[in-house]
């Protein structure tokens, strides 16, 4: 004698016939590596395995239509947007990543002249010329803060700076600082913010410098918040013995807005959140958005802040376009952007090896 049919009900929510599958889905399949793969096939399966690895193929995806996409002609008026070839790329990035070893990846992008314009803070400055006096070394997010101070050392997450490099930071900025006064004074310039890195960029002359680079490739260097750091503290003790020394956020603000309305095709690259991030978006908006963006970073939307925003709220600024490739990916940047530099600007250098 049979046994009892299972209810009807708990086999239709069970069992509940699946819709068509468009035929445009794609179907999840991670890495086969009995294939022996390159890491740019690696990098190319990213787009199908899910999850974050998912919106990372997708970064790479827009960045190399940024770099590799050939544009349409242009009927502007102005000669610079016509001579353009490329999609204007906006990098932005918060100090941290200057200290860690994204530094040297920054600074490839940076020599191969692969990006327009940067978007920094304070840390992000100085950090890089404080390692062409200093060494920056691994250490450990868990030692004590007490013991480090007594030690002069200052942690950055698991890394660890030793003041010293400060004193020595202090010993070549200072007489620069006199000089670019003096030179102020007799010729009634004042300084920007862009114009105060360049100066620094050329000074510093060792191509290990991010920014030495930016002033021998004509890169300008943005940095609204400069006096937020080191550098502020070497102006502040600066000003009371030479005062005077004025630094012109206006022509930045100008510099930098232009710069985004005249690219005929403008894209933002954002590691992190803060100043970077909303100084380069709102410059996107003076041409009404940017056509591409990738934001990376491990905030969240949920506190109202602009750090932790997912590209669709810059879209209802106006910040991207309505229609525009944007993706962020939620990692740490140093987890995941120098894979997404090796699958697009540098594909052909890791393709070779």
């Amino acid at each position: 004698m049979a046994g009892p049919s299972a209810p009807s009900s708990a086999s239709a929510a069970v069992l509940l016939p699946s819709d068509p599958i468009p035929d445009t889905a794609v179907s999840v399949q991670g890495p086969n590596f009995d294939n022996h793969l390159t890491i740019q096939e690696l990098l190319e399966s990213y787009e199908r395995i899910g999850f974050q690895a998912n919106s990372l193929g997708q970064a790479i995806s827009i960045v190399n239509k940024m770099v590799y996409e050939p544009m349409a002609e242009d009927d502007s008026d102005d000669p610079d947007v016509r001579a353009q070839t490329r999609c204007n790329i906006f990098l932005g990035y918060t100090s941290n990543l200057i200290s860690s070893g994204l530094r040297e990846i920054i600074l490839y992008l940076v020599k191969h002249k692969h990006v327009a314009a940067i978007v920094t803070t304070a840390g992000g400055i100085e950090e890089d010329f404080i390692k062409c006096l200093g060494k920056t070394y691994l250490a450990d997010f868990n030692l004590d803060g007490a013991s480090l101070r007594k030690k002069g050392m200052n942690r950055i997450g698991n890394l660890i700076v030793p003041n010293d490099n400060y004193c020595k930071f202090e010993d070549w900025l200072t007489p620069i600082l006199d000089t670019m006064l003096a030179e102020q004074k007799e010729t009634g310039n004042v300084w920007a913010p862009s114009s105060f890195i360049r100066r620094l960029g050329k000074e510093i002359n060792n191509e290990e410098s991010v920014y030495y680079w930016a002033y021998k490739n004509d890169i300008p260097v943005f940095c609204p918040a400069l006096t937020d750091g080191s550098i502020g503290d070497m102006i502040y003790f600066h000003s009371f013995r030479s005062p005077g020394l004025i630094l012109d956020i206006v022509q930045d603000i100008r510099s930098l807005n232009e710069l985004s309305r005249r690219s005929r095709k403008a894209g933002m690259i954002v590691l992190g959140g803060g100043v970077c991030k909303h100084q380069i978006a709102n410059a996107m908006l003076i041409r009404n958005g940017a056509d591409y963006s990738v934001f990376i970073n491990t905030g969240q939307e949920f506190d109202g802040s602009d750090s932790g925003a997912r590209p669709d709220e810059a879209i209802s600024w106006g910040k991207i376009r309505a229609g525009a490739e944007a993706v962020k990916v939620f990692a740490d940047a140093t987890l995941v952007f120098p894979l997404l530099v090796a699958a697009t600007f540098a594909k052909d250098v890791t393709r070779e090896s």
